[in-house]
């Protein structure tokens, strides 16, 4: 018989390692598993210098997070570790954000945080604490299918967390538990009072956590002093508009905060990390159909290698705002392209394309990869290879 983690055994001989950050949703999980009888045991992870963090309002991890992590592990009753994941956390998610910039991209460190320090690191921290299973607050839902537990969107769309979960490998799902995925926040909110729980009405996060009051480039210049050097402002037609202060300040689809004017609303269309150069045009050159992923991660049935030649209709989204729209996933001669049937705008390399079966609240995660290359219209691709001598083909761009 197979208790509510869906595992053999009583609740007492199970044990369960609950990531709490401090928030409102982590700490219902800790409290649904202490009620429900499991062997519960709390990990919070330093991931950055907490005492010069801890007067922050609106990020994660701080000071005030491990301190309310610790002060709902009291009230429920269950030991609570504090680990000191700081180095790790730069190496993986801090330095890779600030270079991925650099190279022109717009990343997503949430991603890769879960990717590696979350679901890689401190899921082996579980094990090594004796878990059976790894339990989250992320709002994705989690079943067995066939002899292996795949991802499903939450029944509160509105928190649908998917997008940032698309890394989770096939061997993590068999660990890891959601147990909200069922409810909606509202729902969790009540359950945190019913708890007694101080942190019932806490604010969530909206910033990164490691980046004081959204300002990204005071972090990258920090780290990487050259990612501020200036350069041209570029028309895809080829006219020098103006000048920038660096790429990091630019972000493709933006229209706001250019400086520069040419009687047409202009937007950015690519981010020439060679040249130092910021592309603009009009927003039809914005246009996409096509991109090349990489690092895909398939927890689909099978494995990449099933897709048939002529490619699988899928839904992808290309943004955690946008929702899934129609595209079909081909895989040839190793390298991942989707075809996104409506098309979208401004997508931008270093973003997430994540897969699913089907656009419904019931919709399975198929998995997900990274947008290398966004490819444009075929009079865009020919202005910016003029520009940046480097044209789009079947293995990506190739110089001249």
């Amino acid at each position: 018989m197979l208790n509510s983690l869906g595992l053999p055994g009583r609740p007492e001989d199970t044990r369960v390692v609950v990531a709490m950050s401090g928030g409102v949703d982590s700490s219902v999980v800790a409290g649904l598993m202490k009620r429900e009888g499991y062997d519960v045991v709390g990990v919070t992870l330093q991931l950055y210098d907490h005492g010069e963090a801890i007067q922050r309002k609106g990020a994660c991890c701080a000071g005030q997070d491990i301190h309310d992590a610790r002060r709902v592990a009291e009230r429920l009753g269950i030991p609570h570790y504090v680990l000191d994941y700081e180095s790790r956390f730069r190496e993986q998610v801090i330095e890779r954000f600030a270079d991925s910039y650099i190279n022109g991209e717009t990343p997503i460190p949430c991603v890769t945080c879960n990717q590696t320090v979350k679901f890689k690191d401190l899921l082996e921290t579980a094990k090594d604490l004796g878990a059976d299973v790894l339990a989250t607050g992320h709002y994705v839902r989690d079943k067995l299918v066939g002899n292996r537990r795949a991802m499903f969107r939450p029944v509160d769309l509105d928190r649908d967390q998917s997008y940032f979960l698309f890394a989770t490998t096939p061997e993590q799902m068999d660990f890891i538990r959601f147990p909200l995925g069922g409810m909606t926040k509202p729902e969790v909110r009540d359950l945190a009072r019913e708890f007694g729980l101080e942190i019932a009405d806490k604010h969530d996060s909206q910033d990164i956590c490691f980046v004081p009051q959204g300002r990204y480039t005071d972090v990258i210049t920090k780290l990487r002093p050259h990612a501020a050097d200036p350069g041209d402002i570029v028309h895809v037609d080829g006219r020098i508009l103006g000048k920038h202060e660096g790429i990091i300040h630019y972000t493709i689809g933006q229209r706001r905060g250019l400086g520069v004017s040419t009687g047409e609303p202009l937007y950015v269309v690519q981010l020439d990390a060679d040249g130092r150069r910021v592309i603009v045009g009009p927003q039809e050159a914005l246009a996409t159909h096509q991109l090349q992923l990489r690092e895909v991660n398939w927890i689909g049935q099978g494995n990449l290698e099933d897709i048939p030649e002529e490619g699988l209709e899928v839904f992808a989204k290309v943004r955690s705002t946008r929702p899934p729209t129609p595209g079909r996933i081909k895989f040839v001669d190793g390298e991942v392209t989707m075809e996104l049937h409506a098309g979208e705008m401004g997508v931008a390399p270093g973003q997430a394309c994540v897969f699913f079966d089907d656009d419904s609240q019931d919709a399975r995660v198929l998995g997900g990869g990274w947008i290398h290359r966004a490819i444009r219209e075929e009079s865009t691709e020919t202005a910016l290879h003029k520009l940046t001598g480097k044209a789009w083909t079947a293995a990506g761009y190739s110089t001249r």
